[in-house]
């Protein structure tokens, strides 16, 4: 069976929502502009869904040349998508502390009106050299501000096999993946090494062990209940990774990626 890349998913901001698109390139750090930005507190650590849900109902927008944020009842707001100038900042993503700007201070200020607290929305330029986490093979690998690795790979057979366990089917947004595969059996990327995408070549990291952010509804930011992160547990826990759903990959060889793309793993 042909395997083939059904979605392709980027997220300019780490934790607003995301963007399908039709294509993209396979940089060193991930997909282009897939999580160079990232929201902040006051002492520049990241703020993610887990803490505040409602990040979930901003919407973002690459056009251009721009980065486009807005959310509901409120006015958009735009500044440059690879920004040059702002104010040096030191920012926190988990145990890794690294370099980055904040490049507009009306971003800022609409975000802190949005979310009800107050923060920065910094950016990482490409003098910034945050490696991927420590854990599993790719650690010497470029990564953005995502939580460890460049991409997460998920399979629309392992969702089939997550929804026929739920009581309420859950959409695949809730797992936020950059790359989103056909034509696999469940759990199939689980036992990738090496693999060929459009032109690029990308390499099996770790599996991704999830948490509470796919109990919030991607949609209204509504945390729906223990669903479908109680069910994945019961079946798919490990004492090294937790609750296992998709594997996070890191970049072999750069280049260009299309949905419909024929993906050869190995």
């Amino acid at each position: 069976m042909t395997i083939l890349v059904s979605q392709l998913n980027v997220f300019p901001v780490k934790g607003l929502k995301g963007i399908g698109v039709p294509m993209s390139t396979a940089t060193a750090r991930g997909l282009a502009h897939d999580r160079r930005f990232m929201v902040v507190d006051s002492s520049g650590g990241f703020l993610s869904q887990r803490e505040v849900p409602r990040m979930a109902t901003i919407w973002t927008e690459i056009a251009a040349g721009e980065l486009r944020l807005a959310a509901p009842d409120r006015d958009e707001v735009a500044l440059p998508l690879e920004p040059v100038e702002g104010e040096p900042v030191r920012v926190q993503v988990w145990d890794c502390a690294c370099e980055a700007i904040a490049p507009s201070p009306v971003a800022d200020r609409w975000l802190s009106a949005v979310l009800e607290r107050p923060c920065r929305l910094a950016y990482m330029p490409e003098s910034t050299r945050r490696l991927s986490r420590a854990r599993a093979p790719g650690t010497d690998r470029l990564v953005g501000f995502a939580d460890g690795y460049a991409f997460l790979v998920v399979s629309e057979a392992s969702l089939d096999d997550l929804n026929a366990r739920l009581a309420r089917p859950v959409p695949m947004d809730r797992f936020r993946a950059n790359i989103v595969v056909k034509g696999t059996e469940p759990f199939a990327e689980d036992r990738w090494v090496d693999f060929e995408v459009g032109a690029a070549a990308l390499r099996m990291a770790k599996p991704c062990g999830r948490c509470v952010v796919t109990t919030t509804d991607q949609s209204t930011g509504e945390v729906t209940g223990p669903e479908p992160l109680a069910t994945l547990g019961a079946y798919r826990d490990s004492p090294e990774f937790g609750t296992r759903f998709g594997m996070n990959a890191v970049t072999v060889r750069p280049g260009a990626i299309r949905v419909g793309d024929a993906v050869s793993p190995s």
